[in-house]
């Protein structure tokens, strides 16, 4: 992002304050929590054309949005950003007054009998926000975009030591959007067909937590589309006038087709409710990286965990299995979230052998989820 400069001047204006509450609430989540940067721990709040603009930065990721107020002068000021949005969150309701004056260094803000000072950050010390033309932006189906990344960003890295695998692979091509994440113990792909093809392409790594914010903005949207793009360094989503924008992350991602084995020895059809039920409860004695372990007998399947000084569980759930005796391990939060993306009633499960990785897949092959086992002791 590059330091431009925003108009200091006085700024007055009138606005709900549920309005102003909801802007907050969206462009917050984005205010910089590292004290080192003050100007990155505000939120922009700028006047133009009878619009209130509202922006926030950690220099990894924006958020920005506006709505209409009544404008009396307009003009730029940052404000410490945590602290106002718990202020408007605790407002009565009603309309909001809030006045800016450069020479006073501190914007007020009132709503009915309350009244509050605060000193804000100079304004042409916040970083310029990147924007698009709208010709730059794809558009296509929301509702398409955001079920894959909810079958795939679980998958993603937390680790910053490795920043690509903290990303999402996103793919246009043609009507498929294709999505992708893994932390190297688990992969989890998504191809989804969308509605209408957009106009153009795209790939790049986007973070997951970008994403992941993106879905939660659109949790009461009703918008059909959303716009997306990306430039040299950064991609942007445009929904329901909120933009996000995030840092491209650099790198290469993991060859998820060439990671997927061609062949498998064994093969079987579960029903999905009853072994995540299953998995769910006997999991909870699994605790402190212990795994759980998953026998495969003829006609049965046994889940089995134990914790030292801690207890073990054991069920068991009749299943279509004719073969050898298999016993293999498997993280329990890792095979439960691979179980919850499977949306079908039925889920098939492909395995090799104790040592080599397990695939979960619906009815299709559009969603497969490639999960790592866990050495078994004894």
């Amino acid at each position: 992002m590059t330091i431009e400069t925003y108009a200091r001047e006085t700024l007055k204006l009138t606005c709900s304050r549920d309005d102003l509450a909801w802007a907050l609430s969206v462009v917050g989540r984005a205010v910089s929590t590292r004290t080192t940067v003050q100007i990155l721990g505000g939120i922009l709040l700028r006047v133009e054309n009878g619009r209130l603009e509202l922006a926030a930065t950690d220099m990894e990721m924006s958020l920005r949005t506006s709505f209409d107020v009544v404008a009396e002068k307009g003009g730029s000021v940052v404000v410490p950003g945590r602290l106002l949005v718990e202020i408007v969150r605790l407002l009565p309701p009603g309309d909001v007054t809030l006045a800016y004056t450069p020479e006073d260094g501190s914007v007020s803000l009132s709503c009915g009998a309350a009244s509050y000072r605060l000193n804000t950050y100079a304004a042409d010390d916040f970083p310029r926000l990147p924007g698009a033309e709208p010709g730059d932006l794809l558009e296509l189906d929301r509702e398409a975009f955001l079920e894959t990344v909810a079958k795939v960003s679980r998958a993603a890295s937390r680790d910053e030591s490795r920043p690509v695998l903290t990303g999402i692979l996103v793919r246009l091509e043609g009507d498929i959007v294709a999505m992708a994440a893994t932390d190297s113990y688990r992969l989890s792909v998504k191809e989804t067909r969308l509605p209408t093809a957009p106009s153009g392409e795209l790939e790049a790594i986007v973070p997951a937590r970008a994403l992941g914010e993106l879905a939660r903005i659109a949790q009461g949207s009703t918008a059909e589309t959303l716009r997306l793009g990306a430039q040299e360094n950064q991609v942007v989503f445009v929904l329901d006038g909120v933009w996000v924008t995030a840092r491209r992350i650099d790198g290469q991602f993991p060859n998820y087709r060439q990671l997927r084995p061609e062949t498998f020895e064994v093969e079987m059809t579960l029903p999905r409710e009853e072994l995540l039920d299953v998995v769910r409860r006997v999991a909870v004695l699994a605790q402190r990286n212990s795994p759980l372990r998953l026998r495969f007998e003829e006609g049965q399947l046994t889940i089995q965990a134990q914790t030292q000084d801690v207890g073990e569980a054991s069920e068991s759930l009749p299943i279509s299995y004719h073969g050898d005796l298999l016993e293999i391990g498997f993280n329990p939060d890792f095979l439960r979230e691979g179980l919850e993306s499977v949306a079908e009633a039925d889920v098939h499960l492909r395995l090799i052998s104790p040592l080599r990785p397990g695939l979960i897949t619906g009815a299709g092959d559009d969603f497969w989820y490639l999960i790592m086992p866990i050495r078994l002791a004894g």
